[in-house]
């Protein structure tokens, strides 16, 4: 059931998202709904695939997005000074309650791309690196929603500048300050990870890896096309896509190689027929 469920909200999601086109770059519930049916996805994944005790670590990891979140208006720090409006809907410490689950949406497929893409091998050196390119997989994603949000109104800065070239009204220490709690929320995903064994029979990451990589096509499409933001599309296709593409690469690679084992089992298979 858990595992058809997550199919289901993954579609939902992606169809929702992909409403956005229709309605000049979304509306508040759209964004309320993907943001819900993305995160539950990933939640359903996890439960899936490594029990219910490592699905609750994405609870906990949404708790760290809220506290730093709650930490960060009340005193700039470590995102710098901004502020929401009422617009994304009910709030708690001035805070919008939606905004927690936005950073386990892409938080979970991170560390799940970073343990493909970097290895799950034992050794600090490794589970640093895993960490840090999850943290990197993560803030990546905020090059394209800062933009989208703040031209939506939904939050604002008091000081833009300085910021990444061509990504402009966000400032640097926004994405910092992105890196630094993505490191703590994807390192404690990735911890209770490597202690947990996958469930016998799981399914494969093939959920995770299509929420990053739909989430990468259709930011870089839609800021070319209705968000008319061609410098985003740009900064953040190379900045996501530092993951994105050896991801896909990697995906290519297995796909390939499953297929060779299956030619060479077929012809084996003809080989000891014939030989009948």
């Amino acid at each position: 059931m858990t595992r058809r469920l997550m199919w289901v909200t993954l579609a939902a999601g992606m169809f929702v998202q992909s409403l956005f086109a229709f309605t000049g770059g979304g509306t508040v519930p759209l964004t309320i709904a993907s943001v819900a049916l993305l995160a539950a996805t990933g939640v359903l994944h996890a439960w899936a695939t490594r029990g219910p005790k490592f699905a609750s670590v994405l609870l906990a990891a949404a708790a760290i997005g809220f506290f730093a979140e709650v930490v960060g208006v009340a005193t700039s720090f470590p995102f710098g000074q901004y502020i929401y409006t009422p617009s994304l809907g009910f709030s708690l410490f001035e805070v919008p309650l939606i905004v927690p689950l936005a950073w386990v949406t892409i938080a979970y497929p991170a560390v799940i791309i970073a343990r493909r893409l970097v290895g799950t091998a034992p050794g600090v050196l490794r589970r640093i690196a895993r960490v840090a390119v999850a943290a990197w997989a993560l803030t990546a994603w905020d090059v394209f929603l800062d933009p989208q949000m703040v031209d939506s109104g939904h939050w604002g800065w008091k000081h833009p500048d300085p910021g990444i070239p061509g990504v402009d009204g966000i400032p640097l220490t926004n994405f910092l300050g992105w890196y630094l709690v993505s490191l703590i929320i994807c390192g404690l995903i990735d911890a209770v990870a490597a202690r947990s064994k996958r469930v016998e029979g799981a399914p494969s990451d093939a959920v995770p890896f299509t929420v990053y990589l739909w989430t990468y096509a259709t930011c870089v499409l839609g800021n070319l096309t209705f968000f008319e933001r061609p410098s985003v599309a740009l900064v953040g296709g190379i900045i996501m896509g530092a993951i994105a593409v050896p991801l896909i690469v990697v995906l290519l690679r297995d796909w390939r190689a499953r297929r060779s084992a299956g030619d060479l089992a077929t012809a084996g298979a003809r080989g000891a027929d014939s030989s009948r």
